[in-house]
């Protein structure tokens, strides 16, 4: 019984170079019934190399380190791990760091100073599928990185393919979830039923090839599927 709670529990690497800031978010995490620390690194160097070797599900990445930044780590990561979840760790609500957050395969951007219940919400949702660009600012570099891509240049074949194989109402739904809405306001915004959206969800990560909608978003922003 103990294994199988243990198995349950969302395991989270910690990455950043001030290690009272490692101190603190693991003892926070190391609270919670449902999460464990597995591993801190204090550069992307060490992030990356830990990740390949304990494949956690939620990585906290600081930003500014040395040897290698935390947006190259990410990069690299998601090349490695293309499942797992990255959430950008940094002091200031920094417009670029959010969008290259967002271009290197982050699926949320998160404060140092949010409060602890914000903090293990955050790593819930992410650790579910969910894109968390919650602040103003991420908010606008995310329609900035979407904004973009309106002039990109032709499409890749894999998403030639998937424009093909998405219908116009399931690449509405897809904007949507880039957007980082939850199905009640997709719902909302579409003027359709929860209940089709859902089916719309279902239907776009099965077309895609993907397991949730972080992959989803992480695919169509790579892929320039979403305008």
């Amino acid at each position: 019984m103990t294994d199988i709670h243990h198995q349950e529990k969302i395991r989270v690497v910690l990455v950043d170079d001030q290690t009272m800031i490692r101190q603190g978010l693991g003892y926070v995490i190391q609270m919670q019934p449902d999460m464990e620390v597995i591993g801190e690194a204090s550069d992307g160097d060490e992030a990356v190399a830990l990740v390949g070797e304990l494949n956690p599900d939620v990585v906290l990445m600081d930003v500014q380190m040395p040897n290698k930044s935390g947006i190259d780590a990410t990069r690299e990561i998601m090349l490695l791990r293309p499942a797992l979840k990255v959430l950008i760790l940094t002091t200031f609500d920094n417009h670029n760091y959010v969008v290259d957050g967002i271009r290197a395969g982050a699926v949320g951007y998160m404060l140092k100073d949010a409060d602890s219940q914000e903090m293990l919400d955050l790593i819930r949702r992410a650790h579910q599928g969910e894109a968390l660009f919650h602040t103003v600012t991420a908010a606008k570099a995310l329609a900035e990185v979407l904004q973009s891509q309106q002039t990109a240049p032709d499409h890749t074949p894999q998403a030639s393919y998937l424009l093909d194989e998405l219908t116009d109402r399931e690449l509405d739904v897809l904007q949507q979830i880039a957007y980082g809405y939850r199905n009640d306001q997709i719902a909302q915004n579409l003027f359709i039923s929860e209940g089709t959206v859902k089916t719309h969800v279902h239907r776009i990560l099965q077309k895609m090839g993907v397991e949730d909608r972080t992959q989803a978003v992480a695919m169509a922003l790579r892929q320039q599927l979403v305008k």
